[in-house]
Parts: structure tokens; C-alpha cells; sequence
């Protein structure tokens, strides 16, 4: 065969073509060296162009997307909820979230309360709505924000969803506040989420007010100036879990947490509260169902009841409802 003389051939020209190389070659000079670690190696300096303007442009922009990852997501989750979007291949919100994106109710509610709390700090920039352009004050969104400051005037804005998170238990004007001391305590920068926390829990040592509500215990929902509860006053909800400063209450079209002050128990009794749990269940089936608009507000008219009871047509009609997601 050819192939081994010619493997030889190949050796061989590697020997010959190494016993060519000059003796004042580089790699002779420096394995000639006494000390190989006196040997001088010469580095060539690789000068690094500066970014053109539009170049620093564009890194601005795509860092300020990144920022405003969560905020997006939560507006972008809020509105597929509150329009029923998912309605054509999921029957509830929370199944939907899980089957499309992988996450949790939990995980999603943050989000969603995070976007709330940094419309919150963009509109109280400055103590002025004023200083906000008309479009962004009018969609309440950072995705006005110009892209080349990522900020509205001087204002510092969060970068992520754990930095905001301490301050959903707090009123709106009580964000704002929190959120300026917190760039005040981190030199003028975005605040680490343990900076934030810190200053809330300064707040609310101050200002804390025991929680007396229990599992079950029906409550009115009371929005006063609270904007996340935009569209919430006057609604009943089952609360089914207990915090420090606040409660989760189910309602009629899901679960929100709610500050102790935007609550108001209706005071009834176990029994009652009990049947109320059970309407509060039939009526939040119903309605992760996808039946039309209209069943919506007569939906919607349930979850503003304020007796602890449903009228014989009321009933009537729930329990048509009811059999209409059976079949």
C-alpha cells in the first residue's frame, strides 16, 4: 500500500524543514537562553476602537430593555388577564400562565404587582405628574421612558422585580417615599431589593397595626386612593391567607393581596362566612369558564353582594350558569 511510505515522506520533510531553521530564529534564541525567565518577549498592543455614538446609542437601549424586562411582563400579564385572553385555550389564568410561560400564580401576581408599583414611582417623579410627557402619563408605562436616559428627569427606576417587591405592602405615596430614600441610602444608584426592604421595614415599625383578620373571614374591599385597587372598591372576598400588613382575599375573578386599610369586615357569622365561601367558589367557576360578557356582569354584580345569602332568581340563574360549563 502507498499510505506508510507516504506518512515517511511526510515525517522525514518535517525533520529536514526543522534542521533548516536558522539558529538566530526566535524559538533558537530564546531555548539558547541560560534563564528562560530572562527570555524578552515582545507583545503587540491591540488598541480598542471606542464605540461610535450610535453605537453607545444602541447599548443604552438594549441595557434599557433588559431593565424593563419585569415591568413589561407585568403589564403585558395584567392585560391578558383583565381581557380574558387566554379564555379561547385555557380556562383559568393561572393555568394559562403555567402551560404558556412556566410560571407560578405567585411568581405572576409578583410581576404584576411590581409594574403597579413602578407606574406608582414614575407618576410621583418629582411630587409632579407634570414632569411626565403626556403619553407616558397617560399609559401609566416606562416604555415611554426615553431610551437614551432610562430615566424620567433625574429619577433612578427599578431594575428588577425584587427590588419593588417590599414595597407592594405600602400605600402609593408611601412607595414614592420609600423608593427616594432608598437611592438616597445607595448614593444615587438603583438600590439593591435589601436596601429597599430595610427602609420598609423602618416604615412599618413605625406605623404597624396589628392584623385581627382570620382564614374565611369575609371582607369589603375599600380602593380610597389606592390605584392598584382601581375598579375593586365595594367587592366581597374570602380571606384565605394572613400576612403582617396584609391579607390575600379571593374574589369573584381571582385572588388579590389587599393592606389592612383597604379592608372592612362584614362581621358574620362562622355559618355565614362558610356559605359565602361556597358562593364565592361557584361563582369564581363559573367565570374562569369563558362564558360571554354579559354572564360577566352579572357576575360581577354577585361579587358586590352585601348579604351573606343569593336571592332565589340569583340562584336560579347561577346554578343555569353552572350547568352550562358542564355540558
Amino acid at each position: 500500500m502507498n499510505n506508510p511510505p507516504l506518512k515517511r515522506k511526510k515525517s522525514t520533510s518535517a525533520a529536514s524543514d526543522d534542521s533548516k531553521t536558522p539558529p538566530d530564529s526566535a524559538n533558537e534564541d530564546i531555548s539558547g537562553q541560560e534563564n528562560p525567565a530572562l527570555a524578552t518577549i515582545t507583545v503587540t498592543a491591540v488598541e480598542v476602537p471606542e464605540l461610535t455614538e450610535e453605537e453607545q446609542r444602541d447599548r443604552l437601549h438594549l441595557e434599557r430593555r433588559v431593565e424593563r424586562a419585569f415591568f413589561e411582563a407585568g403589564k403585558a400579564l395584567a392585560e391578558l388577564r383583565d381581557r380574558r385572553l387566554y379564555r379561547s385555550t385555557h380556562k383559568t389564568f393561572e393555568e394559562y400562565c403555567r402551560s404558556r410561560f412556566g410560571y407560578t400564580h405567585r411568581h405572576v401576581n409578583y410581576l404584576i404587582a411590581a409594574s403597579n408599583v413602578v407606574d406608582n414611582i414614575i407618576m410621583g417623579t418629582n411630587g409632579s405628574q407634570n414632569e411626565i410627557s403626556d403619553e407616558t402619563a397617560t399609559n401609566g408605562s416606562q416604555n415611554e421612558i426615553s431610551d437614551e436616559t432610562g430615566t424620567i428627569g433625574s429619577q433612578i427606576l427599578p431594575t428588577t422585580e425584587r427590588q419593588v417587591r417590599p414595597l407592594t405592602k405600602l400605600e402609593p405615596s408611601q412607595q414614592q417615599e420609600v423608593w427616594r430614600q432608598a437611592v438616597e441610602q445607595a448614593g444615587g444608584k438603583v438600590p439593591t431589593g435589601r436596601i429597599v426592604k430595610d427602609v420598609v421595614q423602618r416604615i412599618m415599625e413605625r406605623t404597624k397595626v396589628p392584623n385581627t383578620y382570620q382564614i374565611g373571614e369575609v371582607c369589603q374591599i375599600l380602593a380610597k386612593d389606592n390605584p392598584e385597587l382601581r375598579g375593586k372598591g365595594g367587592y366581597w372576598g374570602i380571606v384565605n391567607h394572613v400576612g403582617e400588613f396584609s391579607c390575600t382575599v379571593k374574589l369573584w375573578d381571582g385572588e388579590y393581596t389587599i393592606g389592612l386599610q383597604h379592608l372592612k369586615s362584614f362581621n358574620y357569622l362562622p355559618a355565614e362566612c362558610e356559605q359565602m365561601q361556597v358562593i364565592c367558589d361557584r361563582i369564581n367557576r363559573v367565570y374562569s369558564s369563558g362564558l360571554e360578557e354579559s354572564v360577566q356582569k352579572f357576575l360581577e354584580m354577585l361579587g358586590k353582594l352585601n348579604r351573606a345569602y343569593l336571592t332565589g332568581l340569583e340562584e336560579k340563574v347561577l346554578t343555569v350558569l353552572e350547568s352550562e360549563i358542564r355540558n
